[in-house]
């Protein structure tokens, strides 16, 4: 390990691995990845976009550690990850002739994580999988965990299944290469570690954002708490039967506004979504009267601070009635037999999981939020 690079492992027994952090690990991912899984062969499925930027460096990576490799390209967007890619994607892993022991690799974003990975799930019945993530969000979140899978006409994220990765590979310089945009919504997510369980960190943010941004060692820094919070909610809960669900703080509001946008990354993406998502959740939690004013007004100024969307009204064009919103939360995976759980929080770091939320409830907060 080099003298900078970060390590986090997620303890899962035998399914356990290591996520490593640091800048230019794309460089040594070639021996990194054959020393986990010696004399694989394997299928690099990668978007247009990333491979423009980094599959020739990663390419001559994996040819200098002797790994023989199939490039597999797919369109760079939410939308690719649906039915028509997913079995697309499971043909040519088949007509590459890898095998079981073989594996398949995810060099990308969060889209290309989780569909690969389901990929990776189903094709015969269970192939190895490594992430390479090269977005903040999917460095932070996606492609530690295990989840995988597809959206569906019904919602994000409703077809997949658990499938935890070999090994975890994020490489801090090339966040370097995001668009502004797209570093805030991942973002995101990083502040979610913060709100959901970790006063401190949330505080630590507050204070080094900007260095983060920066990409200077507090990103590293930043990046390595994230994954360590989530790697350890994981192995207390790897299939969330409970705590796990507390990672999804923000989502249940965020993936229904995406799903009422159509997907339509123009005018919302993933982590402008959870941003928005998170706001929502705690001005619910002032609702019901969980936590105070001033908390609110603190996390609503933190993520204005750093750019991100705060109110539904921040995204573009004509949002659909409450009850479309109604409707896709009801679909939520959180659900249990028609009830609606929601990630509630008593304040910063403090969130918890709550079940039974009347819809009735739910309905009339969304809709003054609408109309504000």
């Amino acid at each position: 390990m080099g003298r900078d690079e970060k390590l986090v492992r997620v303890d899962l027994g035998a399914r356990s691995y290591d996520i490593r952090i640091g800048r230019g690990l794309l460089e040594s991912a070639g021996s990194e990845i054959a020393a986990v899984l010696p004399g694989a062969r394997l299928a690099v499925v990668v978007d247009e976009t990333v491979a423009g930027l980094h599959l020739s460096a990663f390419s001559e990576s994996l040819a200098a550690a002797g790994l023989g490799h199939t490039v597999i390209k797919v369109p760079a967007g939410e939308s690719t990850k649906c039915f028509s890619q997913f079995e697309r994607l499971c043909d040519e892993v088949l007509a590459a002739r890898l095998e079981r022991g073989d594996a398949v690799v995810a060099l990308g974003g969060g889209v290309v994580g989780d569909l690969t990975g389901f990929v990776a799930a189903s094709v015969r019945r269970g192939m190895a999988f490594v992430q390479v993530p090269t977005s903040l969000l999917a460095q932070v979140d996606s492609s530690v965990g295990g989840k995988t899978g597809i959206n569906s006409r019904h919602g994000k994220n409703l077809i997949g299944a658990f499938h935890q990765p070999a090994l975890v590979l994020a490489d801090t310089a090339v966040l370097d290469t995001l668009s502004p945009r797209e570093f805030r919504a991942g973002y995101a997510e990083v502040a979610k570690y913060g709100l959901l369980g970790d006063a401190d960190f949330f505080a630590w943010l507050e204070d080094n954002w900007q260095a983060v941004f920066e990409g200077g060692p507090e990103r590293d820094e930043a990046v390595a708490r994230s994954c360590q919070a989530k790697a350890d909610v994981v192995a207390a809960d790897e299939l969330e039967s409970g705590r796990r669900a507390l990672l999804n703080l923000g989502h249940t509001f965020g993936h229904a506004l995406e799903s009422a946008v159509s997907y339509e990354t123009e005018r919302l993406v993933h982590g402008e979504g959870v941003s928005i998502g998170m706001m929502l959740a705690h001005e619910f939690s002032e609702r019901l009267g969980l936590i105070d004013a001033e908390t609110v007004a603190r996390v609503h100024k933190h993520l204005s601070d750093v750019g991100l969307p705060v109110t539904v009204q921040a995204i573009p064009g004509q949002l659909p009635p409450v009850e479309t919103f109604m409707d896709i939360i009801a679909q939520d995976k959180k659900v249990s037999r028609g009830a609606l759980t929601f990630i509630l929080t008593r304040g910063i770091g403090e969130a918890f999981v709550e079940k039974g939320v009347d819809p009735a409830v739910v309905s009339e907060f969304l809709k003054e939020k609408l109309e504000a």
